[in-house]
């Protein structure tokens, strides 16, 4: 008999190669196949059988699967989300983005909040449960996604507070917050086999210096007065796409992420 421990192990070892974090991938696949919590999988009983549906999952991550596509949701700040790859996967580093919101905001909470490029809802999602007297639109130009980030504002509650519509880089014109991820990777550029043969290309590249849709956000990008709008930007792109924003009138600053590099951008007037 093949038990949990001993898949858990080799599971691991097998993906070495191919994941910064071995151990805590197999351990959400295994929860996962289990249909359980990671923390309950590892104060339960290791020395139980392993179940069928682990190994197809593990084949799956072995592939290069981003395990929050096999498993079928991520956590984002302080939301849990379900996702498809339909919609860019949630990172960490973008929550900088509600971290320079928030101190932007103060005390003060922002009244209508504008999420462009929303994919999964994330950024607006975690934005109201921030700010409970907040409402706020997402808008994306993929009807699958917005599919997608409709389900989660309803799981998380928050249907009545959020509505998702179909568009570009344009929303509601009265937004005191505006929250942006936009593609702004370079056509061509190489990126990691999770990335590249699963996560939607749309959201990730933005013409052959990375910078097309910066240039078309600079443009039509407006919000109420005394608000802000947080953008992030690729890490070598600071100064150039802090041009952008400045030659049409806004006050630009430039924060880092946890690793020192350039991510967000927080433009006001």
């Amino acid at each position: 008999m093949v038990t949990l421990a001993d898949a858990l192990r080799d599971g691991a070892a097998r993906l070495q190669e191919i994941s910064d974090t071995p151990r805590l991938d197999v351990e959400l696949l295994m929860a996962h196949a289990l249909g359980t919590t990671r923390d309950a999988l590892l104060l339960g009983d290791l020395t139980r059988a392993c179940p069928a549906g682990f190994a197809p999952l593990l084949a799956r991550r072995l592939a290069a699967e981003p395990v929050a596509y096999i498993i079928g949701h991520k956590g984002f700040w302080s939301i849990d989300l379900a996702v498809t790859p339909a919609v860019l996967l949630p990172r960490p580093e973008t929550e900088g983005l509600i971290e320079a919101a928030m101190d932007h905001f103060g005390a003060r909470s922002p009244r209508r909040i504008l999420d462009l490029g929303t994919g999964s809802g994330a950024l607006l999602l975690a934005a109201l449960t921030q700010w409970p007297d907040a409402v706020g639109e997402g808008v994306d130009r993929s009807k699958a996604a917005l599919t997608v980030a409709a389900a989660n504002a309803w799981r998380l509650g928050l249907e009545a507070r959020a509505r998702f519509i179909e568009g570009g880089w344009k929303g509601d014109p009265g937004a005191d917050l505006i929250l942006c991820n936009p593609p702004y990777i370079a056509t061509g550029e190489v990126l990691p086999a999770s990335v590249a043969r699963y996560e939607p290309a749309s959201a990730l590249f933005a013409g052959k210096d990375g910078l097309d849709d910066y240039r078309v956000i600079a443009e039509v990008i407006d919000f109420a007065p005394g608000g802000v709008a947080c953008i992030e930007i690729g890490a070598t792109q600071g100064a150039v796409v802090s041009a952008l924003f400045a030659a049409m009138g806004f006050a630009v600053s430039l924060r880092r992420d946890l690793a020192g590099l350039d991510r967000t951008l927080v433009i006001t007037r």
